[in-house]
């Protein structure tokens, strides 16, 4: 019992002692952190969260604290390293920095650094301790020193001139202070160097052999020189190309230009170059105001010498010759100073029109040029009568043309008249359908009337033909080439300087060549109306058979290319195009031109371009078709050809006859013999392989070929199966000898420069080559031979 009432004593004593103790109430950190957030979030409270999370710190706080790392830091510090050692974010202490450089006069933002006015005193004691020492200091290099910006330190030093710092600063540049003491020992040094000059010298030499300070050495210098201490000038002002002049040099070298213009009468420029003159044109200008000098590229020349040229000039214009002013004029003038020279001159004497610069120092009258071209007068009317007669197309123009034409109606309307009637009376007898030849292949050709008044061919190809005005504008036909009319010159004009002989032929090739253009229009005016030129032209029949046989021919050729593939066919149909067709388009085209007065003896000589001019020349109604019929020449096709053929035959009154089978064996018949006559007198081996192969091409197939020298190898590749194996294999042998040859003859420029062994091996090769051909080529022309004497013994 007694230790239960032990227990409930003690326990009513621990109660007593519980009712007597206060009450505590304690928050946790969370709660702490939430209450917080509220308050900020109330705006209530503003407190800045470290970069650890573990502290609140007040924006008071952060400035006291910079503050504070700025003194500790002697009155210069950077944002990064406050930041680490706040240990707040950046944003936070920028912002308070700003806040404090703008509050407070004695600090200032510079470059993301706190600097007050402390710090830069002591750095004004620095500068000033190195300054009296050096005597001169850059702000360049204290901004290397102090990592600070040039325009900020600058102004903090000019603050603090005449009282921390003893110096003054550069009043042109202000990069730059020095101490007095520098600048008198500076003055004195200039004073004594400036002073013993007595040539030219530059100024910046004088800068870089004793070191001078540039821009304080120019403002001494102009001090000196305008306050009389130093006797002479600075010309090319502030800048590399200053030169300081003393005035015993500019005393001298005054009297040697004087003389030198004087007895010369000129002054050269790079002469005043080397006496140490910078800018000679403008110190000319200067020293000769008075003086009329006349200003080149290279030199200047006084009126005297100009006088003299002028006089020259104006003796040769008055004496109709020419005259040589190259002993006259200075050698160190270029042609183009040399130029301006003699042209002025000229313009003095004002005789720009009658006389002309020639070879650079020749001046020639124009008298004397005119002189010259009258020595070409006979040799240009022999010139005029032999073009006339050989080639008029180029000669006329349309008025001449026009003229031509009345002149031959006034002088042989008879003929023409008989003429028009030949052509309406074939007209009329063939507006039926006339069948040429008895075949059942014969093509009818219906026959038109050649004039239709008002008619034009809408599908004719206008781009192709010459337009309207280079029909009415003359072709000019040349006279004689520049080095012709310079060697006449010099054969007929003895005393003619040589070296203005090509320039001066140059000046009379185009009043030669305009002169020549009248006397051929006179020419062919008065020829034009004699009537020999229409006795020349074919009979009409003879023309009707010429052209029917070259037709029959084509179309002939045209089966021939049948049996070749596609590629080949287009080559050998151009080559017929360029040749057979050519021609028989060059008959229609001359037989119109002759009306003309413009047809020539043998319509082959027409060329493209005078076919073009010809066509030119032509009537609408008559220029169409034949203008498809030319452009069918530079096509693919003989069928289109022989279409427009058939239209301007019938415009030109012709009547084509198609072929029958008896024309066309006799037409195979001559075009054979007139391969064998030719291969029976031809010795050139790539000559008898292609007649050779031509022959052999058209008795196996029995078709007329036409055929350029490069199909050679596809017309033998016909031939096999066609002719017997034996003879298959000598062409073919034939053929590569033949290649072999030509190879050969094309490498023979390396040949002949090639050494020692090779090149008498390829020597002994071709030696081969021909030997072999020699030995086969009269067994490949026997190949055809022998088959012709077959034929005619069978006969």
């Amino acid at each position: 019992m007694a230790a239960d009432w032990e227990e409930i004593r003690r326990l009513a004593a621990d109660f007593q002692r519980a009712q007597f103790v206060d009450t505590v109430q304690r928050l946790s950190e969370r709660n702490c952190i939430e209450i917080i957030t509220k308050l900020v979030q109330d705006k209530k409270l503003e407190v800045v969260h470290t970069l650890d999370g573990k502290e609140y710190i007040t924006p008071a706080q952060i400035s006291r604290e910079i503050r504070d790392e700025l003194y500790v830091h002697g009155g210069r510090i950077n944002i990064v390293d406050l930041q680490q050692i706040i240990n707040v974010d950046w944003v936070h202490v920028e912002n308070r920095a700003s806040d404090i450089a703008k509050s407070d006069k004695g600090v200032q933002l510079v470059l993301g650094q706190l600097i007050d006015d402390a710090y830069l005193d002591r750095l004004a004691e620095e500068v000033n301790d190195k300054l009296q020492e050096a005597g001169l200091i850059s702000i360049a290099e204290l901004c290397k020193s102090y990592d600070l910006p040039g325009d900020f330190l600058t102004e903090e030093l000019l603050k603090r001139l005449g009282k921390l710092i003893q110096g003054e600063m550069d009043q042109y540049n202000r990069g730059v202070i020095f101490t007095r003491a520098f600048v008198a020992r500076h003055k004195a040094r200039i004073r004594g160097l400036f002073s013993a000059i007595t040539r030219p010298t530059p100024v910046s030499s004088m800068i870089a052999a004793f070191g001078f300070q540039e821009h304080l050495l120019y403002s001494v210098l102009e001090e000196m020189v305008n306050g009389g201490r130093l006797k002479g000038s600075v010309v090319g002002g502030r800048q590399d190309k200053a030169v300081y002049i003393p005035d015993i040099y500019s005393k001298t070298q005054n009297a040697w230009v004087d003389s030198f213009l004087q007895q010369n009468g000129y002054l050269e420029f790079d002469a005043l170059l080397r006496l140490g003159i910078p800018d000679p044109p403008s110190y000319a200008k200067k020293r000769f105001k008075s003086s009329k000098l006349l200003f080149l590229r290279a030199a200047c020349v006084g009126q005297a010498l100009v006088d003299q040229v002028e006089a020259s000039v104006e003796e040769a214009v008055n004496s109709a010759t020419w005259t040589d002013l190259q002993s006259l004029l200075p050698s160190c003038l270029s042609m183009e100073d040399v130029g301006m020279l003699i042209n002025q001159a000229m313009r003095n004497a004002n005789v720009q029109s009658q006389a002309r610069l020639l070879g650079g120092t020749v001046v020639v009258s124009e008298k004397f040029i005119s002189d010259c071209q009258s020595l070409f007068e006979d040799a240009m009317l022999q010139k005029a009568q032999k073009e006339v007669k050989n080639n008029p197309v180029f000669l006329i123009t349309e008025e001449d043309l026009k003229q031509a034409s009345v002149l031959t109606e006034s002088s042989a309307p008879s003929k023409r008249e008989k003429r028009e009637a030949e052509r309406r009376k074939k007209a009329t007898e063939g507006s039926g359908s006339v069948k040429a030849g008895g075949g059942g292949n014969a093509r009818e050709i219906r026959i038109r009337k050649t004039k239709k008044k008002g008619r034009r061919d809408e599908d004719s190809d206008e781009e192709t033909g010459p337009s309207q005005q280079n029909r009415s504008k003359q072709t000019e036909a040349p006279f004689m080439a520049q080095e012709e009319i310079a060697a006449v010159i010099e054969e007929r004009v003895s005393d003619c300087p040589e070296e203005i002989l090509s320039e001066l032929a140059e000046q009379l090739v185009r009043p030669l060549t305009k002169a020549y253009q009248e006397v051929l229009r006179s020419v062919f005016m008065s020829s034009s109306s004699s009537p020999s030129g229409a006795s020349k032209k074919k009979s009409m029949k003879d023309l009707q058979e010429e052209i029917t046989n070259l037709y029959n021919n084509i179309r002939l050729f045209e089966k021939g290319t049948k049996l070749f593939s596609d590629e080949t066919q287009v080559q050998i149909t151009k080559h017929i195009l360029k040749t057979v067709c050519a021609d028989v388009t060059n008959i229609l085209v001359n037989f119109l031109a002759a009306d003309l007065m413009m047809s020539v003896e043998n319509p082959s000589t027409i060329t493209n371009e005078v076919r073009l001019k010809i066509l030119g020349k032509l009537s609408e109604e008559t220029k169409a078709p034949l203008m498809k019929l030319h452009n069918c020449l530079n096509g693919k096709t003989i069928e289109d050809f022989l279409s427009n053929l058939e239209t301007c035959a019938e415009v030109c009154g012709f009547m084509l006859k198609k072929g029958d089978k008896k024309r066309e064996r006799q037409a195979q018949f001559l075009h054979r013999q007139a391969l064998v006559e030719q291969l029976k007198e031809v010795e050139d081996p790539a000559l008898v392989l292609h007649l050779t192969s031509v022959l052999l091409f058209q008795a196996s197939t029995h078709c007329m070929l036409h055929a350029p020298g490069r199909c050679v190898p596809q017309i033998i590749g016909t031939l096999t199966g066609r002719i017997p194996t034996e003879q298959q294999q000598l062409l073919s042998a034939y053929q590569g000898l033949v290649v072999k040859q030509l190879v050969s003859q094309n490498q023979g420029r390396k040949q002949e420069e090639a050494e020692g062994d090779e090149a008498v091996e390829q020597d002994e090769e071709a030696r081969n080559v021909r030997a072999q051909l020699l030995a086969l080529t009269p067994q490949v022309k026997e190949l055809v031979l022998s088959q012709r004497k077959t034929s005619v013994n069978e006969d």
